[in-house]
């Protein structure tokens, strides 16, 4: 219930929380201070948030390409002058 739990959390973080913790991760991983569970749940924890981190960053990057790809000089809008885009559920 616990791993539910914090994979749930790490889905709901922001790009710059979920990096921010990555590195405190790495940080602590580093130090040598760790015990050999603590690493282990650290590494369980930093793989969830690099999924996180990278869904993120390929869904932005989508939507930045139907941008770019809509453009023909301009970007294409909708009827009240917004950017055209197209939502990615991962």
């Amino acid at each position: 219930m616990n791993d539910a739990k914090n994979e749930k959390e790490s889905e709901n973080l922001s790009f710059e929380l979920a990096f921010f913790r990555l590195e405190e991760i790495l940080e602590k991983m580093n130090s040598g201070t760790a015990t050999l569970d603590e690493s282990l749940k650290l590494y369980e924890e930093a793989d969830k948030l690099i999924n996180t981190c990278s869904s993120r960053l390929n869904a932005a990057e989508r939507k930045i390409e139907t941008l770019i790809k809509n453009r023909k000089g301009e970007l294409a809008l909708t009827l009240d002058q917004k950017p055209i885009t197209q939502n990615f559920d991962l």
